[in-house]
């Protein structure tokens, strides 16, 4: 019998090439290997879709990945309410807006009008890094500190701790810094580098998994990867094996 963990979800961009042959049959296999809720992208494009293969198939969408500070928000917010979507997560901005404190300060400014607007539909707001924002460094601070520094209480985060590894942090120690805004984060595994097709399942690479893991125990863990070089759905499946522990050296 497969281990269920409620803890635990899945970035739906991991099997976009599934979804785009056969998506209903995607999040059943999904649904099979145990996973009990997704992150989807493309709310709106996919929200007919989803609104119909997410209950057939006792999937969840806590989070979601969605453009605010890029898009227009209102079909977002429509989205995710009828999706039952409780939190959105903006997913990327230009890296050349990290180099300095004052642009960090107008993302932020962004993040948290957003957050404001989001609370009228009793949505939550937040954001997602990759690499850039801790490979950039102001006055020794990472860029991402310096954005968490003006943010709002409304705004909370989630990192993604493979691309914050890449981008040279001491990802369990920012973690504890970020403390409880921490409120997901997408757990990776790979060789540590920009490489996407050099990602696998979660706990077969390089990344320190297990200390990550304690550093944010009440996080919504968030499985991701950008690529995998063999079949997308093994590394999906031994991922979930590994953090529910069916897979794990003891």
């Amino acid at each position: 019998m497969v281990a269920v963990d409620h803890h635990l979800s899945l970035q739906l961009y991991t099997v976009r090439g599934k979804l785009e042959d056969d998506f209903d049959g995607t999040l059943a296999r999904i649904a099979k290997l145990g996973y009990t809720k997704v992150e989807p992208f493309g709310v709106t494009a996919f929200a007919d879709r989803l609104a119909d293969a997410l209950p057939k198939h006792g999937l969840s969408a806590p989070t979601t990945h969605a453009g605010l500070l890029r898009e227009d928000s209102a079909p977002i917010y429509a989205a995710a309410k009828r999706l039952g979507i409780g939190t959105v997560i903006d997913p990327h901005t230009d890296p050349a807006r990290w180099q300095s404190a004052d642009d960090i300060k107008v993302i932020a400014a962004g993040l948290n009008q957003a957050a404001a607007e989001a609370a009228d539909h009793g949505i939550t707001v937040g954001y997602h890094n990759h690499h850039f924002e801790l490979e950039s460094k102001i006055d020794g601070v990472h860029a991402l500190e310096i954005l968490v520094d003006n943010l709002s209480d409304q705004v909370i985060l989630e990192v993604d701790t493979y691309w914050a590894a890449v981008g040279g942090a001491d990802v369990p120690a920012l973690l504890k810094k970020f403390g409880e805004r921490v409120t997901a984060i997408h757990v990776k595994d790979g060789d540590g580098t920009l490489d996407n097709k050099a990602q696998v399942a979660v706990g077969d690479g390089s990344i320190a998994v297990r200390e990550i893991l304690a550093a944010a125990p009440n996080a919504l863990r968030v499985v991701e990867l950008d690529d995998f070089s063999g079949e997308i759905l093994d590394a999906v499946a031994g991922s979930y094996a590994f953090l529910t522990g069916a897979g794990a050296p003891a």
